[in-house]
């Protein structure tokens, strides 16, 4: 027989276990949980359950708490000490999490408050499945000192661990200041949520005190800032929900590591549909713009383009499709906005994403319509020459498959650094109303032909006859096509199905390169 004073025991301490476990779900208390709400933000485990499959969230350190006692620490420990960390499944897959939690000592960061993030980023990267962190903190958690100095360290070092082997996606739900800043920008995405959360290295008092300036906090480090002036940030929610299906959209284009494919679904489009509207989308003066983004959407199935960095750098265009079910990476030069040149924002824009595309398996479609580099003296004191290398680099780095279609123009340097044949990409096509020179025809005309204008009776008549003569010679694809740099002149109705044809052998495709312990990219 048992002894009843053990069963009285035992029935204490799952009493005690519940009572535990009530405290830890209620974070910082109810008063500090209607203070987030009233902010119109979620809490932490809420934001989790939005993003998790119904019950699928397995929690991982409930039980955590700091072990200081400096500056009155010892009478403020929180289970789980200000974040909530675990696993579940995103659309039934694996993704590990953690989100900070307001509610407990402003979400600060502390040595293990750090641990059990560092804890979690380990587990992704020895399961192999993508990483989520929503961040909501006041910072480092000045009581600790160096000591939480120390786990802002170890989670960056984990950051870059991660990088190119697992997805990586900060969701920014309220403060992100000083330090705290540093690990989402070392990871592939940042999601912002529209007046609730702001990123920036020092606040708005201490610019006011070092600089002078007067900036709110919206201003300085709101989403607008750095969706639009920045590029920080990828996306911005209209609130909390919208960025949480943010996510969700995102991972459906990622495979869960760099050893998996990206996730591929069953295509209801079909893969022979033309489009006629695209043998009319081209205006007779190739001065005038026309919307790239139109291309792209009747090209890829069902229209479906998810557009990341869509306010910032809008000469490119960049973000995730499907062609046949299958994840593509599109980049694309933008007419209407400075007639598609490529600046030092669109170069640095466009690389990341062809590295983030190289990193994770998913073949990159590149749309082609560009003048050149944008010229003058701002361009080249911001480091064009620098930051336009980085696109370039980028491109040559890539081993997954490579497919472009030159639209219209493709000119000079820009030529090149658009995906050409001459940096490996697999197949090159061209619309029949593509210009590929080494320059515009005025420009060129007045380089080749400076002498003859001059010494010409009507230099105006001469220059427009000498311009249509090259034009006639050079803006066309079939030069490039005789020398095989474009593989086939395409109808522009028929891009799709010669993108999906093109596509489906290179799955395949493999290419090695030389050893190296890494490349020196020009940052």
């Amino acid at each position: 027989m048992g002894n009843p004073g053990n069963e009285e025991t035992t029935e204490k301490k799952i009493q005690k276990f519940l009572e535990l476990k009530k405290q830890a779900m209620l974070g910082g208390g109810e008063k500090r949980i209607h203070a987030q709400h009233e902010k119109g933000k979620y809490t932490a485990r809420e934001r989790i359950q939005l993003l998790m499959d119904p019950g699928s969230f397995v929690e991982l350190g409930g039980f955590v708490t700091h072990h200081k006692t400096e500056f009155g620490l010892d009478k403020k420990k929180y289970l789980g000490d200000g974040v909530v960390t675990g696993y579940g499944r995103v659309n039934g897959r694996l993704v590990y999490v953690y989100a900070q939690d307001f509610t407990v000592l402003g979400g600060s960061l502390g040595n293990s408050h750090a641990k059990k993030i560092v804890n979690i980023m380990n587990l992704a990267l020895k399961t192999g499945a993508p990483l989520v962190g929503f961040n909501d903190s006041g910072g480092a958690r000045i009581q600790e000192g160096v000591d939480a100095l120390a786990g802002y360290g170890e989670i960056f070092f984990h950051n870059v661990l991660a990088s190119g082997v697992i997805p990586q996606i900060s969701v920014i739900v309220g403060p992100s200041a000083g330090g705290a800043v540093y690990s989402p920008a070392l990871t592939d995405f940042i999601i912002m949520t529209k007046e609730t959360s702001h990123m920036f290295v020092t606040g708005p008092s201490v610019v006011k005190t070092v600089t002078g300036e007067d900036i709110s906090f919206e201003e300085l480090g709101g989403s607008t800032t750095h969706t639009l002036k920045s590029g920080v940030a990828h996306f911005d929610g209209a609130d909390e929900k919208e960025s949480i299906e943010l996510i969700k959209k995102i991972l459906s284009y990622l495979p869960s590591n760099n050893l998996e494919d990206p996730p591929v679904i069953t295509p209801t489009d079909d893969k022979s549909r033309t489009s006629e509207k695209l043998n009319r989308i081209i205006p007779d003066d190739s001065k005038l713009p026309y919307d790239m983004k139109e291309v792209i959407k009747e090209v890829v199935d069902h229209g479906e383009f998810l557009e990341i960095q869509e306010k910032w750098a809008k000469n490119i265009i960049i973000g995730f499709a499907r062609l046949n079910g299958y994840p593509v990476g599109i980049v694309a030069n933008q007419p209407p906005v400075l007639a598609g040149a490529l600046d030092s924002e669109a170069s640095i824009k466009g690389a990341k994403f062809v590295r983030l595309c190289d990193a994770f398996n998913i073949p990159i479609i590149t749309f082609v319509d560009v003048p050149g580099f944008l010229p003058g003296v701002d361009q080249e004191w911001k480091g064009i020459i620098r930051n336009g290398a980085k696109l370039l680099y980028a491109y040559c780095e890539a081993t997954v498959p490579k497919i472009a279609v030159v639209t219209r123009k493709a000119f000079g340097g820009a030529y090149i650094v658009m995906s050409s044949k001459h940096l490996r990409t697999d197949v090159n096509f061209a619309w029949p109303m593509a210009e590929i020179a080494v320059m515009g025809s005025e420009a060129a005309v007045n380089v080749i032909f400076r002498r003859d204008l001059e010494k010409a009776e009507d230099p105006i008549a001469k220059q427009k006859e000498i311009e249509a003569e090259y034009r006639e010679k050079f803006y066309n694809p079939y030069s490039a096509a005789s020398f095989g740099y474009i593989d086939e002149v395409i109808l522009p109705s028929e891009t799709r199905p010669k993108l999906i044809e093109a596509l489906w052998p290179l799955l395949t495709k493999r290419e090695n390169r030389f050893p190296k312990k890494h490349g020196n990219i020009p940052l």
